[in-house]
């Protein structure tokens, strides 16, 4: 740890790791409704426990980028971060949103938008949020000595993902309208400007990590950010096939969606050759695994299985089934969720001064966490597939179909479980590591 202020960074690790713990319960509580034992439903419906995970999902992914963000920012730009109070306001803000908005949907307190569930209220508290936060970051790059690519790539990312939140604050009264720019947040963010933070936040990694040359590395951002804006960008047209948008979105949308996955195998092919060209042995092998870890699982996740049903030949049959849910799980795990696991990896011993990463610990958390991934996903996609051919191809009723897919989910809560025992275990660790300390300072790479 080079700058005192990075120490900021803990606190939204912290609260991520909170909030992933919490997203984790809603997902077995609708894993259970699914076999049948929705014992809770009149305490927590069905809708009301997606809408929480779900949301949870986004703030714990959002406040890890933020965590990464105030550590990275002042390290490139070679300057203490502006303000550590607004800092921690910001951090507070952002949990009491968070907050408000998980207890109030239990009392169906919403605006009822999938994945935009939060009232407007909530909306302008987040927005206030992100300014302030961007201000800091700003500010701080505007001080700081340095102007690196791979702080303008993460500052870019953060302040797309900002602008790109504004669309789904618009209110229409046609619900295609409404449907079109909703999209504008969730595709954009998730399939566009979050690219560019993980984009960001990889390139640190492996600059620290494997000693390559930063010239060599940031070059690759470039062919990243070429990559996510092409395809992204007009991919957005796969959400458009069937909410009454016009008939060339099937083109565009098929076409632009075929092409997402590069962006995603840039990255793989990326950090593999970072990794292989490093001459530098960095001693903390678990950030390097969570490091390579994310860019190869965000191929397949987030890339091909992508890829397998967003073609409209294909989309007009898995629209709205658990074939989503394959992608989805598989696809936030790599790109987002094993990047903010990964920054943690690395920036924990940095910031406290403990070595703990040479415990079995990390890697046992790293394995377990993954195998139980892919088991969801297979679940999920064993579960969506048969739901396809009963419910489009025979006909059956949505209930009945339920009913006969029970045994997945089976599958899902065990392969569910594993997994949560490898997070348990990171999460364990991450409290080992303690609070970060000003000793800490200058002691590590």
């Amino acid at each position: 740890m080079k700058y005192k202020s990075q120490k900021v960074a803990y606190w939204f690790f912290a609260l991520s790791m909170l909030l992933l713990s919490l997203q984790i319960i809603y997902g077995f509580i609708m894993g259970f409704a699914h076999m049948g034992y929705d014992n809770l439903h009149d305490f927590i419906p069905f809708n009301t426990a997606r809408a929480v995970h779900t949301n949870l999902l986004v703030v714990w992914l959002l406040s890890g980028f933020m965590g990464a963000a105030y550590y990275i920012i002042p390290e490139e730009a070679e300057n203490e971060l502006v303000s550590v109070k607004w800092a921690y306001i910001q951090l507070i803000s952002l949990a009491v949103v968070g907050v408000v908005a998980i207890v109030g949907y239990h009392f169906n307190y919403w605006e009822g938008r999938k994945f935009l569930e939060i009232p407007r209220p909530l909306d302008w508290l987040v927005v206030a949020n992100v300014l302030l936060f961007l201000g800091l970051i700003l500010f701080t790059l505007y001080k700081g000595k340095k102007r690196t690519t791979t702080s303008l790539v993460l500052t870019m990312g953060l302040v797309f993902a900002a602008l790109l939140y504004l669309p789904g604050m618009i209110w229409f009264d046609n619900q295609t309208m409404d449907s079109f720019f909703r999209w504008w947040v969730v595709h954009l963010w998730v399939e566009g400007v979050w690219e560019l933070i993980m984009g960001g936040i990889l390139a640190f990694l492996l600059i620290k990590i494997t000693g390559v040359d930063r010239e060599v590395i940031e070059k690759w951002l470039y062919v990243i950010v070429g990559l996510t804006f092409i395809s992204g960008i007009l991919g957005t047209g796969h959400h458009y096939y069937y909410i009454g948008a016009p008939k060339y979105w099937l083109i565009i949308g098929g076409i632009f969606s075929a092409l997402e996955p590069l962006a995603f195998l840039g990255m793989a092919l990326f950090a593999v050759a970072m990794y292989r060209k490093g001459e530098k042995k960095h001693p903390n092998k678990i950030a390097l695994m969570w490091t390579l870890g994310t860019a190869i699982v965000s191929f397949v996740g987030a890339g091909l299985l992508g890829l397998a049903h967003t073609l409209p030949q294909v989309n007009l049959w898995t629209h709205g089934t658990l074939v989503t849910a394959m992608h989805g799980h598989l696809a936030f795990w790599g790109a987002y969720g094993m990047i903010v696991f990964a920054a943690i990896s690395y920036m924990m011993p940095n910031m406290t001064g403990r070595k703990l990463y040479d415990s079995g610990n990390g890697l046992t958390a790293f394995w377990l966490s993954n195998i139980g991934m892919i088991g969801m996903t297979t679940a999920f996609a064993a579960a969506g597939v048969a739901q396809v051919y009963m419910e489009r191809i025979m006909g059956l009723e949505f209930g009945d179909v339920q009913n006969e897919i029970q045994v997945h989910f089976l599958i899902l809560v065990l392969c569910a479980t594993l997994f949560t025992t490898g997070v348990g275990i990171f999460i364990y660790e991450f409290i080992r590591y303690g609070q970060p300390t000003d000793e800490a300072l200058e002691q590590h790479p």
